[in-house]
């Protein structure tokens, strides 16, 4: 199997969302690898996952000459957004099918022109999701890069020969166990019974009993925060991760 002329993995995090974040790429030839990473002191995890990307393909764009480039990201947000909504957002000046300002615009437009500029030089990028904290050693080096960053460390960067660097690079599925551990734990979240219902909306926090409550506080209002709490201790988390 022939493999892509770049390979690229991209993370961000944020602690507190909003909170501390930051952002992690690694740009590989078949010659050479580079890591990007940089950190940013109030942003969303939504914001440091776009600005990854958008690290990324500008330092593709900057070398020149037409690639074949295979993206790997964690986050549906920005392989939904740039490959399904970011057309007919522009189409309709920016704003969503509900009549609503798109979030993180002044991100997803310089999104939108380094993946347009790439294209018009010849580059065919594939956008696959790869799960986190799944044993896809790119992706779980991203993410030390960008939970480094949005501690206030400062990680090594590696730039050099890809034959020096340690970090398998081919894309593959993930470990099956850690694969069914994840999925095992989703279902098991998804089915236990709700202890309460919080949403943060414009500072103000309120805890709900169902979650039809909750949905209608937080349904159509920009900025908000909402999520079920499975006990006492989880509540209390919660609401302490918001720093309300």
């Amino acid at each position: 199997m022939k493999l892509p002329e770049i390979i690229i993995y991209t993370d961000g995090s944020s602690r507190g969302n909003p909170g501390p974040g930051g952002w992690g790429v690694i740009v590989a030839t078949h010659d050479t690898v580079v890591e990007l990473g940089a950190g940013d002191a109030h942003t969303t995890n939504n914001k440091m996952e776009l600005s990854a990307a958008i690290a990324a393909l500008e330092y593709v764009r900057d070398i020149g000459n037409a690639y074949t480039i295979d993206m790997h990201v964690d986050s549906q947000y920005v392989i939904n957004g740039i490959t399904k909504w970011v057309a007919g957002w522009e189409r309709n000046g920016w704003m969503t099918s509900q009549k609503q300002e798109v979030l993180n615009r002044e991100l997803w437009e310089p999104l939108a022109r380094a993946v347009a500029d790439l294209q018009m030089s010849g580059c065919k990028i594939s956008w696959n999701y790869v799960p986190g904290h799944a044993g896809v050693e790119g992706n779980d080096r991203v993410d030390i890069i960008a939970t480094m960053f949005a501690d206030a460390e400062n990680p090594k960067l590696f730039k050099g020969l890809r034959a020096e660097y340690e970090i398998d690079l081919v894309p593959h599925q993930g470990d099956a166990k850690l694969l069914a551990a994840k999925k095992s734990k989703s279902k098991s979240n998804s089915g236990v019974k709700a202890y309460s219902y919080l949403s943060l909306v414009n500072g103000k926090l309120e805890k709900h009993a169902t979650w039809a409550e909750c949905e209608k506080r937080v349904k159509g209002v920009k900025g908000t925060k909402f999520k079920k709490s499975v006990s006492a201790a989880d509540e209390k988390a919660i609401i302490a991760s918001w720093k309300v």
